[in-house]
C-alpha cells in the first residue's frame, strides 16, 4: 500500500446541497486537520430534490479562496440527465465556478442502454466545461468503460474512483468490480484518476478507506493518482 499523503480532495458537499450535515468553514477546517492543501466544494446541481437554486453559484466571488490554509475550489457536481450528455444549469453559471463535475444520478437521470450511455458520459467528458467524471463505476447506468477511459486520456478529463460509492452501506453491488475495472483500464493505457471522499458530512473528508484495498488490488501505481499534487492536479486540468 502506498505511503503518500493525499493532499487535495475535490469532490465534496454542504448543506447547500440539500442532503449533506456540515457548513463550507467546518469542510474547510476538517481538511486543515487532515493536512489537505486543496478541497473542493462541489454543490449538487438543482435536477436533485433539495438541491440550491442556480441562482447560489453567482456569488461565489464572496467567499475566499484560501481558508485556514487550504487552497478551496468552489464548483459544481453538474448531473448527466440523459444519453446525449446534457447538463444541468447554462453556461452563464458554469462560468462562475472554479471546477465542474459531472455524474450520473439515479434520481434525474433517463438511462438508455450501455452503449447509449456510454455515448452521453463520453459526450459530458467531451464538453469543455467537465473537469471530472463523478463515480462512474457506481452501477447507476450500465457503461463500457474501455471507450469512456479513451475519452478521458483524449480530453484530460479526470475519472473518480469515488469512496462513498464503494462504502457497504451504499448497496452499490457492481461498485466494485466496476471501479476495478476503471482502474485496470487506466493503468493499462496510462490514464491517471482522482480519487473522491464525496463527503457529506466534514468527518469523510479525504476519506479513502474504501478506496486503498482496489488500488492494492490493481496493483495500481502512484505515478497515476492526481491527489497527491495539487500543481500536478491544477496542470492536467488547464487550472493554473
Amino acid at each position: 500500500m502506498t505511503e503518500k499523503k493525499i493532499l487535495l480532495d475535490v469532490h465534496t458537499h454542504t448543506i447547500v446541497s440539500g442532503h449533506a450535515y456540515s457548513s463550507m468553514q467546518e469542510m474547510v477546517k476538517a481538511a486543515a486537520e487532515r493536512g489537505l492543501e486543496m478541497l473542493g466544494i462541489t454543490e449538487h446541481g438543482p435536477s436533485i430534490p433539495g438541491a440550491c437554486d442556480p441562482f447560489y453559484f453567482r456569488n461565489l466571488h464572496v467567499v475566499p479562496r484560501v481558508m485556514y490554509g487550504v487552497k478551496l475550489l468552489l464548483g459544481a457536481e453538474l448531473n448527466i440527465l440523459d444519453t446525449r450528455g446534457t447538463l444541468d444549469m447554462e453556461e452563464f453559471f458554469w462560468r462562475k465556478m472554479d471546477l465542474r463535475i459531472a455524474g450520473i444520478h439515479s434520481a434525474c437521470y433517463t438511462p438508455g442502454t450501455a452503449e447509449e450511455n456510454t455515448s452521453g458520459m463520453i459526450a459530458a467528458i467531451r464538453s469543455p466545461w467537465t473537469h471530472i467524471i463523478s463515480h462512474p463505476g457506481d452501477g447507476t447506468a450500465k457503461l463500457i468503460f474501455e471507450p469512456i477511459v479513451l475519452a478521458a486520456k483524449e480530453t484530460h478529463t479526470l475519472l473518480e474512483i469515488n469512496n462513498s460509492s464503494l462504502n457497504p452501506v451504499r448497496h452499490k453491488t457492481e461498485a466494485r468490480a466496476n471501479n476495478l475495472e476503471i482502474l485496470r483500464l487506466c493503468k493499462q493505457y496510462d490514464v491517471p484518476v482522482i480519487l473522491g471522499s464525496d463527503a457529506h458530512i466534514s468527518f469523510d473528508v479525504a476519506r479513502t478507506d474504501h478506496i486503498l484495498p482496489l488500488l492494492a488490488e490493481a496493483d495500481f501505481p502512484d505515478s497515476l493518482i492526481i491527489n497527491y499534487s495539487p500543481s500536478a492536479f491544477l496542470s492536467y486540468l488547464g487550472l493554473e
